[in-house]
């Protein structure tokens, strides 16, 4: 089990669904982690996952978060495709092979995951997070890898909501269509936090640039980095792509900028 500062990986841990949320099209499992003990309620925070869903390390990242003083729901991005189940890798993703062939059976799930779907679904996810019991305030809305597209366009289409962003390794987050995730600083309150892997090629330093510029012009406040030598997927520690260093300075920015950002209440 990953503990803070650990790096162990526990490819068999906990994988029970704590929530289901109904959606136009069905119904998305969700893993949901709390603070160990909370005096008052808490803020919410939504995750969304990279490519390979809801497993183990997912649930851990949650834990840590949460340890924080956070409630953090994680839903099934695909549940069009199958349960938490149906989904969970079966091979080790840290065998650089095994990754990139789960990735080439995932893949289509991602780009069938368009826009016109997944916008409504996050309206709904919102939703559920807000109504737990113990949620109070703003959220935060962070995503790893495709994540972050998720999580940008949360930012710009539930402005009466979401105070904050993270996007950690995201790709294709600046492109040349009109549903582009940048595109959401234009109409987004919330403080954006960006984490890039270094040298990657989803997510070019140019495109980096026409994210500056666009916050620039929309007045977002904007703190963009990209962590030198980690690859894409650096914070995934069950993967062949993890950094240690990586994933835990992505923890230490994350940290702080939620704590910055999100009211505690009773505090």
């Amino acid at each position: 089990m990953t503990t803070e500062g650990d790096s162990t990986v526990d490819l068999r841990g906990d994988m029970t669904v704590d929530l289901t949320i109904d959606t136009a099209d069905g119904t998305a499992e969700a893993f949901v982690s709390r603070p160990e003990s909370a005096e008052h309620d808490v803020p919410g925070v939504l995750l969304f996952p990279d490519i390979f869903g809801l497993r183990p390390q997912i649930r851990t990242m949650m834990d840590r978060i949460a340890s924080w003083g956070y409630v953090v729901l994680a839903p099934n991005v695909f549940y069009r495709s199958g349960t938490v189940d149906d989904l969970a890798p079966t091979v080790d993703l840290r065998e650089p092979g095994e990754r990139d062939g789960y990735i080439a059976k995932v893949f289509p799930l991602m780009e069938g995951l368009t826009s016109d779907l997944s916008r409504p679904d996050t309206a709904a996810y919102l939703n559920a997070l807000l109504t737990l019991p113990g949620v109070t305030g703003d959220v935060g809305v962070i995503g790893y890898c495709m994540g972050a597209r998720l999580a940008l366009r949360a930012g710009g289409d539930h402005t009466d909501r979401v105070a904050t962003v993270g996007g950690f390794h995201g790709g294709g987050l600046a492109t040349d269509e009109s549903d582009s995730p940048h595109l959401s600083l234009a109409t987004t309150r919330a403080a954006v936090l960006l984490r890039h892997a270094d040298d990657d090629p989803s997510m070019p330093r140019e495109g980096m640039g026409v994210i500056a510029s666009l916050a620039r012009e929309s007045g977002v406040p904007l703190d963009q980095d990209v962590y030198p030598g980690a690859p894409h997927g650096y914070s995934m520690a069950d993967t062949s792509m993890y950094d240690e260093t990586a994933a835990e300075r992505h923890f230490e920015d994350l940290r702080e900028h939620l704590a910055r950002r999100l009211a505690r209440h009773g505090e």
